[in-house]
């Protein structure tokens, strides 16, 4: 098990059926969309990596850092940080398994805008690590208290705000998964909400400059709820609109102010994209007109930015994949990377967004390989 992206046991039929739109407006005149590989991925997809081969872009910052891994052609996975001037730069966390077909190796999940980035490795013992890698290219690993030394326990960090606070996931002796905050000092709270048997601090961009953490959990019942955990440990559960008689609610992202954005899927299996106040309000509901309102279908949003813009996906009548972004007085961009495919998990799938409204992301093409890319906001002539 190597890339964990938000899906909880529970609530993995769910996630599997969201996937994509229908046909995508073209980009306007102001955004460039750049596609791109890291040097040496695989060019064909293996039943090792499964929907993880190629090149997956998970993060970027404000300075136009992009930061994802690549799996190559023996199935090893590797780290990458992407430079504005298009330069690509793989490392490897020590420690991390590079046996060929084991789909082990590094992931970096996670960059601010000093260039530290945090992620995780699997040993070659399958167990798993949390790393933080400093702008000289020193990495520091770390796990959390309580966290498992068997196969496929262990630590992974997701999410680093701009102190340099971690935060993420352990999963106990018994495969039980709880979220983590680390401190920039080495501190870390382990903590699970009240009634949780599935916790998830969510990945690249849910833990702010204040500490606070977002994600979700799964209760002893099988329903999926938000939280937000302060700083100071105070964690307030909540559900979005439709969430609650659904499938559950599925916070992605938040803001330096405490603005949460997410998705729920609701009782027809059909996501919506949502924003939460500081205040607990809901902004309107976020759907693409054009996306598929069938089961499966509908739209997810993955990240916000402090202007409240949002980027995401919307589901196509074929269960394809296609991007958006929304401002937030509620005009939509829709784009589809050139070459992508067309069936079903397939397509454009954004991760993050940065404060000028640049989105990094990856595409499938139809073998189900995925290249990474970013869309840049040109500025006005």
């Amino acid at each position: 098990m190597l890339h964990q992206k938000s899906t909880p046991a529970l609530a993995i039929a769910a996630l599997l059926t969201l996937g994509a739109a229908s046909a995508a407006a073209p980009e306007g005149p102001r955004a460039r969309l750049i596609e791109f590989d890291a040097p040496g991925a695989a060019t064909g997809v293996a039943p090792q990596c499964g929907a993880s081969c190629g090149t997956q872009a998970l993060a970027n910052n404000d300075f136009g850092v992009v930061v994802g891994y690549y799996t190559d052609e023996l199935v090893v996975p590797h780290a990458f940080v992407r430079f504005p001037s298009g330069r690509i730069v793989s490392f490897d966390a020590p420690g991390a398994g590079l046996g060929s077909y084991l789909d082990q190796g590094t992931v970096a999940y996670s960059v601010n805008d000093l260039g530290v980035i945090a992620g995780q490795y699997q040993d070659p013992s399958n167990v798993f690590h949390a790393f933080i890698r400093w702008l000289d290219g020193s990495i520091l690993s770390f796990d959390a208290p309580d966290s498992g030394t068997a196969a496929f326990t262990g630590t992974l960090a997701y999410s680093m705000n701009l102190e340099g606070d971690t935060g993420g996931v352990y999963l106990d002796m018994n495969g039980q998964q709880h979220g983590f905050v680390r401190s920039r000092r080495g501190v870390i709270a382990e903590f699970d909400p009240p009634d949780s048997i599935f916790t998830l601090v969510c990945e690249e961009t849910c833990l702010n400059s204040s500490g606070t953490a977002t994600g979700f959990y799964a209760d002893s019942n099988g329903v999926v709820h938000g939280f937000i955990r302060t700083h100071a440990g105070t964690i307030t559960t909540f559900d979005g609109p439709g969430g609650l008689s659904g499938f559950g609610t599925f916070p992605a992202s938040i803001t330096a102010t405490g603005e949460v954005a997410g998705y729920v899927v609701d009782s027809n299996n059909v996501a919506h994209g949502f924003v939460r106040h500081p205040d607990g309000s809901f902004a309107k509901s976020i759907d693409v007109p054009s996306a598929f309102t069938g089961q499966g279908g509908g739209t997810v949003v993955y990240a916000v930015n402090a202007a409240g813009e949002t980027t995401g996906d919307f589901s196509d009548g074929n269960l394809a994949n296609h991007g958006f972004v929304r401002t937030a007085d509620g005009h939509f961009a829709l784009f589809t990377a050139p070459g992508d495919g067309g069936g079903p998990g397939q397509g454009t799938r954004p991760s993050t967004i940065n404060a000028r409204g640049d989105v990094a992301g990856w595409w499938t093409d139809a073998l189900g390989l995925n290249h990474g890319f970013v869309r840049i906001v040109c500025p006005d002539p």
